[in-house]
C-alpha cells in the first residue's frame, strides 16, 4: 500500500514530464480517428492539418513576389535556396508544433508563464506592426489578382475583400476556417502548373538546383536576405503553436490539463504533416521562381516589383494559361494567407495580457482577440488608401521581421530545451543541430540585411 502511495506521488509530480500514454480526445482524437479510419488515402488527408495551412501560408503574395523578383532579376541562380531552407523551415516549425502540443499553451502564452515579460511584449508589438502590414499589402495584392482576370478598379474590391475575410474569421467556427484554408492551400498548385507553361531549359534547371550559386553583390544579396526572410518568418511560429492548440480543442481537450502533453503517435502525425506542410511550401516558391527564370529572366524582363507584375509580364512569353494560374494562385494565396496574419496577432496579443483567445470562442467571449483581428485587418486595409508604396511596406515588414525573428528562434530553442517546460519531450540532437543553424543564419541575414541597406 505504501509502495502504490509513492508511486501515485511519484507520478503526480512527474505528470507534466510524461507524454500521454492514451489519446486524450478519446473517439474524437486525431490519434483514435487514424486507427478507426482504414482507407490509406483518407488517414492521409486526416493527418493533414496545422502544418499544411502553415506551410501553404508561407507562400503568401509578399513571398510569391519576392520569389518572383528572384526568378526574374537572377535566373535560375537561387532555385537551390528551396532545397536549402526545407529542412531549415521544418524543424523550426516541428519545434514550434511541439511547444504547442506539449505545453497546451501557444508560444505568447508559454513566454508569459516562463519568461521576461518586457521580450514578450517586444516580440509581441514587433510582430503586430508586421503582421498588420503585410495583412495590408497582401489585401492589395489580391485585389490586384482579381484586375487581372476581371476588369474592376482596384479600389473599389479594398474593402469588399477586407470584410469578407474579416466575416469568415469572427463569425465561422474553427472547423469551417481550417477546412476553408486546406482548400485554399489547393490554389498554389496553379504556380506549379505555370512553370511547365514556361518550357524551361531543364538542364539549366538541375544545375541551378544542385550547384548553389552565391554572389557577393548588392543585388544577390538582398535578394537572398529576401527569400530567407520571407520563407522563415515569425508570423509563422506563433500561428503553428497556436494552431495544434486549437486542434486539440477541437477534439475536446477543453482544459490546459488535458492538453499536456503528447503521444508518440500524435508526435508522428505532426511531424508527418510539418515535413508535408514545408514541403509543399518550397516545391510552391521552387516553381515561382522557375517560371519566372525560364520567361522573363531569359526575355530580358528583369526590373518587375510584384507578382502582378510578374503576371502580367508573362503573359506574353509563356501565355494565356500561365498568366492565369499565377493569377488564381495570387488570389487563393491572399485569402488564405491574411487571415492567419491578423490571427497569429491576435493569438499573440490575447496571450500575452491573459486573454480568452480561439475561433471556437465566440466574439462576446473572446473580445480582446477579435478586436485584434478587426483591428489589424481594418489598419491593413486603410494602408492601401494612404498612397503607401505597397513595395516599400513589404520592405518594412521584412525589416521587422528580419530583426525579430533570430531573437525569437533562440527563445523558442530555449523553451524547446527547458526541461521544466517540455519535460521528456525537449529536443533531440539532430532537430537541435537544425533548430540552432537555422538561428545563426537568420542572425546571419539580418546582419546582411544592414549591410545590404539602401543598395
Amino acid at each position: 500500500m505504501a509502495r502504490q502511495e509513492q508511486t501515485d506521488k511519484r507520478t503526480q509530480h512527474d505528470a507534466p514530464l510524461i507524454p500521454h500514454s492514451e489519446p486524450a480526445g478519446g473517439t474524437g482524437s486525431l490519434e483514435a480517428a487514424m486507427m478507426l479510419e482504414k482507407n490509406p488515402f483518407k488517414r492521409f488527408f486526416k493527418m493533414l492539418g496545422p502544418g499544411l495551412v502553415t506551410g501553404a501560408s508561407d507562400d503568401d503574395p509578399s513571398g510569391i513576389s519576392t520569389y518572383a523578383v528572384a526568378g526574374a532579376s537572377l535566373g535560375f541562380a537561387t532555385l537551390w535556396t528551396a532545397l536549402f531552407t526545407f529542412p531549415l523551415m521544418a524543424a523550426v516549425q516541428l519545434i514550434c508544433a511541439k511547444v504547442g502540443m506539449v505545453t497546451g499553451m501557444g508560444l505568447a502564452a508559454v513566454l508569459r508563464r516562463h519568461y521576461s515579460r518586457s521580450l514578450l511584449y517586444v516580440a509581441v508589438l514587433g510582430l503586430v506592426i508586421a503582421n498588420t502590414i503585410n495583412a495590408g499589402a497582401d489585401i492589395g495584392a489580391i485585389a490586384a489578382a482579381i484586375n487581372l482576370l476581371i476588369p474592376v478598379p482596384i479600389a473599389a474590391m479594398i474593402v469588399p475583400i477586407a470584410l469578407i475575410i474579416l466575416a469568415v474569421q469572427i463569425w465561422g467556427s474553427y472547423q469551417l476556417i481550417a477546412k476553408t484554408f486546406k482548400w485554399l492551400a489547393l490554389a498554389l498548385f496553379a504556380y506549379i502548373g505555370s512553370a511547365f507553361f514556361a518550357k524551361p531549359n531543364w538542364a539549366e534547371v538541375l544545375k541551378g538546383t544542385l550547384i548553389p550559386t552565391i554572389s557577393f553583390n548588392a543585388q544577390f544579396l538582398s535578394t537572398l536576405v529576401a527569400i530567407l526572410g520571407t520563407t522563415i518568418s515569425p508570423y509563422l511560429f506563433f500561428w503553428q503553436a497556436n494552431q495544434e492548440v486549437e486542434e486539440e480543442i477541437s477534439m475536446g481537450r477543453r482544459t490546459l490539463a488535458q492538453r499536456k502533453g503528447a503521444t508518440d503517435a500524435e508526435m508522428k502525425y505532426a511531424a508527418w504533416d510539418v515535413n508535408i506542410g514545408m514541403l509543399f511550401s518550397n516545391v510552391v516558391m521552387y516553381f515561382i521562381i522557375l517560371a519566372t527564370a525560364a520567361t522573363l529572366f531569359k526575355a530580358g524582363k528583369t526590373n518587375i516589383q510584384s507578382a502582378t507584375d510578374a503576371a502580367q509580364a508573362l503573359r506574353p512569353l509563356a501565355g494565356e494559361g500561365a498568366y492565369f494560374l499565377l493569377a488564381v494562385g495570387l488570389i487563393g494565396a491572399g485569402f488564405l494567407t491574411v487571415p492567419i496574419l491578423t490571427g497569429s496577432s491576435a493569438y499573440a496579443v490575447a496571450e500575452a495580457f491573459g486573454g480568452k483567445y480561439g475561433f471556437d470562442k465566440k466574439p462576446q467571449r473572446a473580445k480582446l482577440f477579435y478586436g485584434v483581428i478587426a483591428a489589424s485587418t481594418l489598419v491593413g486595409m486603410l494602408i492601401n488608401f494612404l498612397g503607401i508604396n505597397p513595395i516599400s511596406a513589404l520592405f518594412w515588414t521584412a525589416v521587422i521581421n528580419g530583426f525579430l525573428a533570430p531573437p525569437l528562434l533562440v527563445v523558442i530553442m530555449l523553451i524547446a530545451n527547458n526541461r521544466k517546460v517540455m519535460g521528456d519531450r525537449v529536443n533531440g540532437r539532430w532537430v537541435n543541430l537544425l533548430g540552432w543553424a537555422t538561428t545563426v543564419i537568420m542572425f546571419a541575414a539580418a546582419i546582411g540585411l544592414i549591410l545590404t541597406w539602401g543598395q
